[in-house]
């Protein structure tokens, strides 16, 4: 399942199973200044970042190193990782870290990110690129997809060589050598390998003609969503497609805007993005949830706490599915014929869950018979050794359950365990959100400029809003506006309907959504 995940990323990588994951990128703060790393600014990365920069360069080293060691754990024997870091501490990285945690025989290549941005010094020369060290975890093999389209360079045809096809179509250069009459064939679709420098990584503007290059995008790029240190999507599409196959699980432990998991779920990859701001999770989820259409694979966001609204009235199967995984358990893949179990322990004791409140005696009594099918023998020697013969989740039980449970026990020796959704995961309220709207009148185009404010509450305190002015129930929240820290903006309307969507998160990473329905011609009046 693909994920998101809010904490602190040492301690959730300590919970990833060993050699589980194909590739890893990441792009950790860099050892630069206090004022150039803090982004996000919440609670999470605050903490974060006091954390890491308490005791100057060496505690830097030791912080990254810890997180260093998980990922060479969990990373399988083929796999690779790709560490992003700048000048101020990349041969620390490399001598202290990598060299140290992977292996110098690992070492594979050392990429040079080129780009040209503003700022300017008269004293040195201009800093104008990042290093990439990439490791892989074994000396003698690994993924690398060098000559495809995307990862290598298209190979060009000097004067002597020909152009033609083969019987397939395939198309080629070749060309005679005139001593030994021997002819040598390239096929166009079979890429040159790429040098370790590279200053071709781009990013469309907001006209198709004008490319820019780049390390933060700048204002007008299209990918741009607001975060300061977004990296093109063009660099994380190389480096997936040449360590990874489609299939595989990308990690990124340092999430920050999104664009791994965005570029990994694009190119048909499992991933899993953790990140210790609750902006970053969900301005990533929001990101994934615009690009994503029919064909795109489900993910789940995990976060510190959840809202009840939205898990009692949510998919009835992924429901059921997402909670027996936080019980750490193993969900039944089958939406019928799964003879009331939806799950089991990892002892393989069954497990069953209710998306509803006051479960009452019924649901007991029907869950006996479904344990005795789903496991005879497992049922009596559970029942034989006083332990449980099976586990009902629900958000809320009843009073004949709960009787019913006691009296089991007490007289049939037969245990049921009845665990409400709260005591697997801690549940919250969602924010409250109003929105209100002004007409500022027309352009000189004839446009109608309207004002939106929104207004949310929440004891957790607001995060930021984000807006989708073209929303479609059917296509889900698409933002046009990702990040929008005082609720308010300004949109202009041709005449016609229109259905305005937004949604305010909290510090908790809870949200809440409000649609305004408007009727733009002369006036603007809202339905």
């Amino acid at each position: 399942m693909n994920k998101l995940i809010l904490g602190d990323n040492q301690e959730i990588l300590r919970s990833l199973e060993t050699e589980s994951v194909d590739l890893i990128y990441l792009d950790p703060p860099f050892f630069s200044n206090r004022n150039y790393e803090v982004i996000w600014g919440d609670e999470g990365e605050i903490r974060s970042f006091q954390d890491r920069w308490s005791g100057g360069i060496d505690h830097y080293i030791a912080w990254l190193k810890e997180r260093v060691v998980e990922l060479h754990r969990i990373l399988k024997p083929t796999g690779s990782i790709f560490l992003h870091c700048d000048w101020h501490a990349d041969a620390y990285i490399r001598v202290f870290i990598l060299d140290k945690v992977f292996g110098e025989q690992c070492f594979r290549n050392e990429i040079v990110w080129i780009y040209d941005t503003a700022g300017r010094t008269k004293k040195n020369f201009n800093r104008k690129h990042d290093n990439i060290f990439w490791y892989s975890k074994n000396n003698k093999k690994w993924t690398f997809n060098g000559n495809i389209k995307g990862v290598g360079t298209e190979r060009k045809a000097s004067n002597h060589m020909r152009l033609g096809k083969d019987e397939n179509g395939r198309k080629f250069y070749e060309k005679t050598d005139k001593n030994t009459g021997k002819v040598y064939r390239w096929y166009l679709d079979n890429f040159k390998v790429r040098n370790d420098c590279w200053e071709d990584i781009t990013a469309m503007n907001s006209e198709p003609a004008d490319i820019i290059f780049l390390n933060a995008l700048n204002r007008e790029a299209k990918e741009r969503i607001g975060y300061p240190t977004q990296k093109p999507e063009a660099l994380l599409e190389r480096i997936i497609l040449a360590a990874s196959n489609e299939g595989d699980i990308v990690l990124d432990p340092f999430v920050g805007g999104g664009t791994t998991v965005a570029v990994a779920d694009k190119l048909k990859r499992h991933w899993i993005g953790i990140d210790q701001s609750v902006q970053a999770v969900k301005v990533s989820e929001l990101r994934l949830q615009k690009q994503q259409d029919l064909f795109s694979k489900p993910f789940t966001v995990q976060l510190h706490k959840y809202d009840y609204d939205t898990l009692r009235y949510s998919d009835a199967f992924e429901f059921e599915t997402w909670i027996i995984q936080q019980y750490d358990g193993t969900p039944n893949t089958k939406q019928r014929g799964d003879k009331g179990i939806d799950g089991k322990t990892r002892d393989g004791v069954p497990i069953q869950v209710k998306r509803s409140d006051n479960v009452g005696r019924n649901v007991v009594d029907n869950f006996i018979s479904a344990s005795k099918r789903f496991d005879k023998s497992l049922f009596d020697k559970n029942s034989k050794n006083n332990k449980a013969i099976g586990y009902i989740i629900a958000f809320s039980f009843g009073k004949g359950a709960i009787q019913e449970v006691a009296r089991l026990k007490n007289q049939d020796n037969l245990i049921i365990q009845l665990i409400t959704v709260e005591e697997i995961i801690p549940i919250a309220k969602k924010p409250k959100l109003t929105v209100n709207f002004e007409d500022l009148g027309l352009d000189n185009k004839k446009l109608r400029n309207i004002e939106f404010t929104a207004t949310g509450e929440s004891e957790a305190g607001i995060e930021f809003y984000a807006w989708d002015f073209n929303y479609n129930e059917s296509e889900g929240f698409k933002a046009q506006i990702m990040i929008d820290k005082k609720g308010k903006q300004t949109h202009k309307f041709k005449t016609g309907d229109y259905q305005i969507a937004v949604k305010v998160v909290d510090n908790e990473g809870l949200e809440n959504l409000e649609v305004i329905k408007l009727k733009v011609n002369g006036e603007v009046k809202g339905k």
